[in-house]
């Protein structure tokens, strides 16, 4: 199927691996298609040419969906625009109401025990996927169109980076919706709306900023702080930090609330000024 993101050191596959079922160490391919090879994005995890299934069968009807819970979206697994390949990719500006048709592959051992995008270890077994453009990590309802079976999953991984596909989920989830043996399936996915502040008593926890600049010269941190808070209707401020002997002056937007205010304070950002934000998030734990 795909390959993916390497994010943490190899250290944490076995703790990642020591309570879960045993798995095949080299898939011979039934039932998924093959996946890409590693184009120096990865280590051992692509030595193997084919995906395939656990030696442990799954019950579908014994499969639980993931449950819905509102999380933070850190900046870990949410870099925008990212390249995989030599193609860029850029994340959705707005994730509320995300709907989507197309094609659907699973994986399986090839990444089980892995890092995924945002540093978790992947499980198989769990109720998880992948996407190249949603926020990690978001919930999303997966429709089997073929047969009318759903599945909810979280997306805490990138890819599948093959054209024609939309979405990668789990062995566990493809066991859900009934389409492991074919390998893919149509579907439709939704993403369920999970950061409302409203439904999220702990929303505010969060704050969410675009960090345009950063200058060792506090004159220059003013003069893109004047300019900009002129400009949008966004507060705009300088956050200054001291380490190793130097002292940085970061101009930053916001704070939002939410992801998504953030993402739309961007897109009005980009009308204004010509660089490339990232996203700083703080969570009020680090």
């Amino acid at each position: 199927m795909n390959h993916r993101f390497l994010a943490i050191v190899a250290v944490l596959v076995m703790a990642g691996c020591a309570s879960a079922p045993p798995v095949e160490k080299k898939g011979d391919g039934i039932g998924s298609a093959p996946r890409e090879t590693s184009g120096g994005t990865g280590g051992s995890r692509y030595q193997f040419d084919k995906d395939g299934a656990p030696l442990q069968k799954l019950d579908p009807n014994t499969i639980a969906d993931a449950e819905p819970r509102y999380e933070v979206l850190r900046v870990s697994g949410n870099i925008s625009p990212y390249v995989v390949n030599g193609k860029e990719y850029r994340l959705v500006e707005q994730h509320r109401g995300f709907k989507q048709r197309g094609i659907a592959s699973w994986y399986g051992t090839k990444f089980h025990g892995h890092a995924t995008s945002n540093g978790e270890i992947y499980s198989l077994y769990e109720m998880t996927a992948a996407h190249r453009t949603l926020p990690i990590p978001v919930y999303v309802k997966v429709t089997n169109l073929d047969n009318g079976k759903t599945a909810v999953v979280r997306v805490n991984d990138r890819g599948p980076f093959h054209s024609d596909r939309i979405i990668d989920l789990s062995y566990a989830a493809a066991v859900k919706l009934d389409y492991v043996n074919q390998g893919t399936a149509r579907v439709e996915i939704e993403v369920i709306d999970t950061d409302n502040t409203q439904l999220a008593p702990n929303a505010a926890a969060a704050r969410y900023y675009l960090q345009v600049a950063a200058f060792s010269q506090l004159n220059s941190a003013n003069v893109l702080q004047q300019k900009l808070s002129a400009d949008l209707a966004y507060p705009v401020m300088i956050a200054t930090s001291e380490g190793r002997g130097t002292t940085l002056h970061r101009v930053r937007i916001g704070p939002f609330i939410d992801y998504s205010s953030a993402q739309a304070a961007k897109k009005v950002l980009k009308q204004q000024w010509t660089g490339e934000p990232h996203l700083v998030v703080d969570a009020g734990d680090s």
